[in-house]
């Protein structure tokens, strides 16, 4: 009988259980087979009494079903050889039980969403409510667990990341530390406000941007777009603002859309500020990013927690699943007040977090400058670097320091 079998299932896999339990029609199964409607009933408060188990063994099933309900002797006798039979017994199509459940669900689903439908209709429920309730529609397929384990061969991995080589930065003494960026990386630099962190972001892209056929998504909350936009050409070009503003700005414009069109793609903080993450993931969804950028990363909306410290660690969990997803991420943050006047930034200056931040990033770059706020010097420190690097990363280099050029006028870094 089709009820035994969705026993079985519940039993041997609690992913079966957890998405079809409340679905299933328990008033007919209790008005029918009173003793199957009592395993059911021992399943659900086998899962719930111990939520870490993932199956039901013939003994704990009967130990909970006598807890539940106190037999007797001959009681015990005949759960024993039911279900004995409901374990040993094949199921014979699961393809089509599965179904069944399906259906079930579908069915339920539909008549939960008709009467919140009525609830919204008399002002009693918030639409969006009914607009998330759409969502539980989608069927997620219950499989059998595989597991996709790495491939431990020397020449598969050395293949893999000669295949996927990565984004290269412009200052070469990055690609001898950090070395390539490539899909699942997250990190972020931080600095004191006016450093140069914009110009640093619109430097470092505008170089990648000519590595990859791929979008670069600027998730921009800090600065306007027109201001970014207009480093980003100073950028790419390499010529100070009247220039790019002279004769030639025709021939600048036809360079940077032949080379880079609409694939530097600028969104400001009516989408980063919403508080709805789930609208950055939108456009993502609907472009091609080759990397992202969260430009300032603490600022982003609709992450809540406790204290301010593990709400900032949910947005930096949520920005390296987002790295695992897409593309690459560099995010920004601020350093704190006493990196002020600091050249060499430390790990505990990175603004509203000392640890939380810091355990979610695959490397941390800090940016700091003199105190004379007309030196074109500025000091990398990195502070956090678990990226594998590329065939001329240096193991000296891989938690180095060192100084560079700044060069605000043309919206660059040099190296020295």
């Amino acid at each position: 009988m089709v009820e035994e079998q969705i026993i079985k299932l519940f039993c041997t896999d609690k992913e079966y259980y957890s998405k079809y339990y409340k679905y299933v029609n328990l008033n007919y199964i209790k008005s029918n087979y009173t003793s199957h409607y009592k395993l059911f009933n021992s399943i659900d408060s086998y899962y719930n009494a111990y939520p870490d188990k993932e199956s039901i063994s013939t003994t704990e099933l009967e130990l909970q079903y006598n807890s539940n309900y106190l037999l007797q002797e001959a009681e015990r006798k005949e759960l024993t050889l039911l279900v004995t039979r409901i374990f040993e017994a094949e199921i014979t199509n699961k393809d089509a039980v599965v179904n069944l459940l399906n259906e079930h669900r579908r069915r339920g689903l539909a008549g939960n969403l008709a009467k919140l439908a009525l609830d919204v209709e008399d002002g009693s429920a918030d639409p969006q409510s009914l607009i998330e309730k759409f969502k539980d529609f989608e069927v997620d397929e219950v499989t059998d667990k595989k597991f996709d384990f790495q491939n431990m061969s020397l020449k598969h991995i050395y293949d893999e990341q000669d295949n996927y080589p990565g984004l290269r930065w412009r200052l070469n003494w990055l690609n001898k530390s950090l070395g390539s960026l490539r899909k699942g990386n997250f990190g972020f630099l931080f600095a004191r406000p006016e450093t140069g962190k914009t110009t640093f972001l619109a430097s470092e892209i505008t170089h990648m941007i000519k590595q990859t056929d791929g979008d670069i998504i600027w998730f921009n909350n800090e600065e306007s777009n027109r201001v970014v936009a207009d480093r980003i050409n100073q950028a790419f070009a390499g010529v100070e603002r009247r220039i790019l503003k002279g004769q030639q700005q025709a021939a600048y414009e036809k360079q940077y859309e032949d080379i880079v069109g609409d694939r530097i793609k600028l969104v400001g903080n009516e989408i980063t500020e919403s508080t709805d993450p789930k609208k950055i993931e939108e456009i993502l969804k609907v472009t091609n990013p080759a990397l992202i950028i969260f430009d300032q990363i603490d600022k982003i909306k609709g992450f809540k927690a406790d204290r301010n410290d593990l709400e900032l660690k949910a947005i930096y969990q949520w920005a390296r699943e987002i790295a695992k997803k897409y593309a690459p991420v560099i995010a920004v943050s601020q350093a704190s007040g006493e990196a002020d006047g600091k050249l060499w930034l430390t790990m505990n200056m990175v603004d509203g977090s000392k640890t939380s931040k810091q355990g979610e990033a695959d490397w941390m770059l800090g940016i700091g400058k003199e105190a004379d706020n007309t030196s074109r010097l500025r000091y990398f420190n990195i502070l956090k670097n678990k990226l594998p690097g590329d065939d001329d990363t240096l193991p000296d280099l891989r938690h180095g320091s060192t100084q560079v050029l700044i060069k605000p006028e043309i919206a660059r870094y040099e190296d020295i």
